[in-house]
Formats: C-alpha cells, structure tokens, sequence
C-alpha cells in the first residue's frame, strides 16, 4: 500500500475525531473509497491499516488529535466560510419601512390549528421580522356558534410548537361596543340598512340581482329595526346590511351582510350580547384600529377587497395594504373543518391528534418538526398559486433534521426465528448513530434472534449474512434456520439483515398513517397497524423522541407499547 493511501487515511480518521471526539473505521472506509473509488477492489487489503489507524486515533486526547492534525495537514484547521443562513423567497413588502411594519395572524377559534394556519403564521410572523416590526394574535371570534373555549388554547399550543412569536395578543369581541359604534355611523349615513327578509328572499335577490325592498325603508326604520335586534328580535329576524350594488358583478358587493342575531352562548362573553358583526365587517375595522399596515389573507379573500376598502372609506378609517397568498394543503389530506369534524364525530379518524391529518397536533404526534413546517412553508415562497403539495417534499426537509439525531434501533416485523452458535460473546455494545455521538447502548444477546421472514426466505445452507453491528454468520441449516458466527470481517458482497434478540425482544405496535383521501373517497386503509419486535433500549427512551428502525424508517414514540411512523 503506498504511502499516499496511509495518509488519506490517517487524514480522515483524525478529521472524524476532530469532528465528533472519536473515529470509526466503517467510517473512514467510507471517505477513502468516496475519494478513491479504485480502491473498491481492494478493501480486504487496506481494512487491516485502516483498523489499526482508527485505534491508534481513538487513543489520543483531543490536544493530541489537534496537534497532529497541525503538524500533518493543517489544511483542516483553516477556518471553513460560514454558510449563510438559508432564507427563502419572500418578496420586499410594498410600502413597507424598516420598524413600522405590523401585521396580524386573526384565526378564528373554530378547530384544532393545521398546516394552512401555520403558514399564515408563519408569513405573518416572518414579514414582521424582516422589517423590525410586530406582529399581532388576533382571534376573529365574532361566531359563537362555532367557537369554543379549547380552540382559542389549541392555537396558542400550535403557535407556541411552531416558535411563532407575536408581540401582542387580542380577540375581535373585546372591541364589540365598538364596532356596534362603527355600524351605528353606517345607519346614520344611510350605507347600511336592517333587512328582516327571509333567508331564501334574500339569496334570490342576491342572484337575480334585485334590491331588496327593506333597503327602500326610511331612516326611522333602519333605527327601529336597529334596537330590536339587541331586544325583540330572535335569530335569523333580521340582519343589517351594506347597502351595496346589486347589479355589481362582484356578488360580494350585492348588499352582504354586517350584523346578524346570535343566541348561543360565547365562550368569552357568555350571553352579554347577542347581535355580532360577520367577518367582513369586523376585519376591516379591527385592522385599521391595530394599525396594521400589511395584512395577509388567503386569495379566496380577493374579491371581499372592494368591500374591506369601501367600509374603511365610508368612516374615514386608516387603510392597510391587503395582500394575498395561496391556501396551503397536502395532497389527500384535507384541512376544512366541514370535512376533518365529521371523521371525528364519526370515529373513522381517532381524533385532532390523529397522524393522519394535517393538524399541527397530527404533525407533532407523527414526528415533523417545526423547523421544518418554517422551512417548508418558506421554501413555497409568496404566491397566489393553488398549493397543493405532496407530503413528501416536507417529509423532505423533516428528514434533514431529524436525521442526526435520531437513535437506531433494530427492529423486526413479521419475525423468523433464528438460532447461532459461537458467538464471541453475550454482551456488545453498539453506537447510536453511524456518524454522530449520540451515545452507545449495550446489548445482552444469546443463540435467539428474530429477523425479518423474507430474509430466512433467501438463506440457503452455506450462505454468509452479515448481522448488522453483530458480525458474519454461515448458514448451517435452512429447516429451522441455524448458522454460526464466523468473525466481524467487513465484506461489501454480503448480504445483511437486521435482528432482535429473542430473550429481550420488546413487542410494540407501530401506526403507518397514509393518504387519508382519493379524490373526495375516504380511505379505510389510511392507518395500518404493525406489531413488531425491537430492542429493549426502546423502553429507556422518552416519549416523543426520535428513532430511526433500521431498514424501516422514521419513526416518533408515542408511548411504552407504540410507535407512529413519521417518512421514510
């Protein structure tokens, strides 16, 4: 061997040990055939050199590590360029300046948050950064006919999982007497009227485009009809509307609706008021008054712009700019409460947590980071293009962080059983990770393994298999199988598979969620359920931590006897 080779090698084993403390020399035999792929026929005759460097390497301290590296190749010591944060695509804010940019995250407290609120957060909250500015929670909980307590907490949760910080926190019905004011001005200056037409009147006019002949009614009226509403009136009597243009062809503008009679009982204010603004009115108010400059919506918004601005001009309110973007969902896995509270309600889904939705609550449960959600939102950038994406470009991003801290374990489902002899000893010890120091755990084994049935279906009397981090076995007896430990020399032409000692073998249930629709027909296989076999170190681990099964995937813990499968 030239001397050449023996100084790549002793380069990458002291470069691995500068890194991460010690070496490994599956590791450094990585680097050297990645730099040399001519060397690929020759591993058998450099593994010997390259185990005795990366003994002698995980024998020296840090400062000697350091030293020679000085001495040999300092090239490793020069300072590498700092890699510039990655921050993707969105666009300079029209009209924006640097310390008065306020925008506002307004969710309504209807549902659990899902991935489409993360991203309005997430923009909302990054604009605010990006100009020095602040950013406002705002619950739009004008409804309370769909609102509950647990929902304004839930979104707090998710904001807080997500790391999404605002600076101040508000809900729409502190300001009722205000808004009552606002409409109080609209009465008076005759663009908005009390209408007290049926519902089915109403929707007829809207599309033939006929005024309504409550908007004929003199002022006295309007006030009459006015105070009923907060006294004689019952629901759906009467409403006021914005007397708009009902031959606009902007059907928003047909006379909508301001304020309606809600008898149900709000989870704030209990039964104190009764009659409530709708989201058009509301918004358009409570923007000007936050002093927001930029808000964000979703683009099925758009056309309520016209009427957002004519209310603010009507009352000679302060306009912001409205901006917007596109919904965000997965492809299969819907985020409109119409859908997700019907699978609760009828028990085809398990509930908010469920890791086949796109709750933040689901995305937790299955393992997706928030770091990734951040990324993958970002990387979608600021358009009004429908975003229906595939799961798996977040899966993508998750993956790159989860990654280095994940612990492997074996894992075997759908178990053989076979039995070895001769091995060297009843005890090993292996590393928790290939490359990163996450620690090592020790395994107590005897002649019992389990491994995978399709991996004794391929053995045959005579073939060598490598047991993955145990060493090689020859194949003595196909029925039942049975093999003998042959020695821990590392052969690229063998085949490997992963096992479970019998004696402490720990049975769990892995959850594989999947696509939860096709088209608009719900999966019944959406959630599979697998009983499996896995090291007993599993019990030692938290809840919530990160594994990754050998030859499997990622998966999360969710308890003492279940794992959720996160992406492969």
């Amino acid at each position: 061997m030239s001397d050449d080779i023996k100084d790549k090698i002793l380069k990458a084993a002291l470069q691995n040990a500068l890194d991460h403390g010690k070496t490994q020399d599956k590791i450094v035999l990585g680097k050297i055939l990645g730099t040399e792929p001519s060397l690929r026929t020759q591993v058998k005759e450099i593994m010997p050199t390259i185990i005795d460097v990366v003994n002698s390497v995980n024998q020296m301290s840090a400062d000697q590590i350091r030293r020679q590296i000085q001495d040999r190749f300092p090239d490793l010591l020069a300072e590498k360029p700092k890699k510039q944060e990655e921050r993707d695509g969105l666009p300079p804010l029209e009209g924006a300046e640097q310390g008065k940019v306020i925008t506002r995250f307004p969710p309504e407290p209807n549902g659990y948050p899902h991935v489409g609120h993360a991203k309005a957060a997430i923009i909302d909250e990054e604009y605010a950064k990006m100009y020095g500015g602040k950013l406002i929670l705002r619950f739009d909980d004008t409804n309370p006919e769909a609102e509950r307590l647990e929902y304004y907490a839930a979104i707090k949760v998710g904001l807080d999982w997500l790391e999404v910080k605002y600076d101040r926190v508000k809900n729409t019905s502190d300001d009722i007497e205000l808004l009552y004011k606002k409409c109080q001005e609209m009465l008076d200056g005759n663009y908005a009227y009390v209408c007290t037409c049926k519902q089915e009147t109403i929707s007829a006019n809207r599309r033939e485009m006929k005024p309504c002949k409550c908007s004929m009614g003199e002022q006295e009226q309007n006030m009459e009809r006015w105070e009923k509403m907060f006294s004689k009136f019952k629901q759906g009597d009467a409403i006021v509307r914005f007397r708009g243009n009902m031959s606009s062809e902007n059907t928003v503008m047909r006379d909508p609706v301001l304020f309606r009679i809600i008898e149900t009982r709000h989870p704030l204010l209990a039964d104190k008021y009764r009659v409530w603004p709708s989201y058009d009115f509301a918004v358009a108010i409570e923007d000007s008054i936050d002093g927001v400059t930029h808000a964000f919506r979703t683009k099925e918004y758009e056309l309520r712009n016209e009427l957002y601005y004519t209310i603010l001009d009507i009352l000679k309110m302060r306009k912001p700019k409205v901006m917007e973007f596109s919904r965000l969902g997965f492809e299969g896995m819907p985020v409109s409460k119409r859908i997700l509270r019907p699978l609760i309600e009828e028990g085809k889904v398990s509930g908010y947590d469920d890791p086949r939705l796109p709750t933040l609550e689901a995305l937790k449960r299955r393992g997706v980071r928030p770091e990734a959600i951040r990324k993958f939102v970002l990387s979608l950038g600021f358009t009004k293009a429908d975003t229906l994406a595939p799961f798996e470009t977040l899966e993508s991003f998750n993956r790159k962080i989860v990654d280095p801290e994940s612990i492997r374990l074996h894992m075997v489902k759908n178990p053989a059983s076979i039995k070895v002899r001769n091995l060297p000893s009843n005890i090993i010890t292996m590393p928790n990770h290939p490359t990163k120091d996450i620690g090592r755990r020790t395994i107590e084994i005897g002649e019992d393994f389990y491994i995978e049935s399709e991996d004794v279906e391929k053995l045959k009397t005579g073939d060598a298999i490598r047991f993955m981090g145990l060493g090689n076995v020859r194949i003595t007896n196909q029925s039942p199988p049975q093999g003998q430990y042959i020695g821990d020399e590392i052969g690229h032409d063998i085949a490997k598979v992963h096992w479970v000692p019998q004696k402490n073998a720990q049975k769990i249930k892995i959850l594989i969620p999947s696509q939860l629709f096709f088209g608009e027909k719900f999966n019944e296989n959406s959630l599979e359920e697998i009983n499996v076999f896995t090291e007993p170190y599993y019990n030692e681990l938290k809840e919530g931590r990160e594994i990754q099964f050998v030859r499997f995937g990622y998966c999360r813990k969710d308890s003492v006897l279940q794992a959720v499968y996160t992406h492969k």
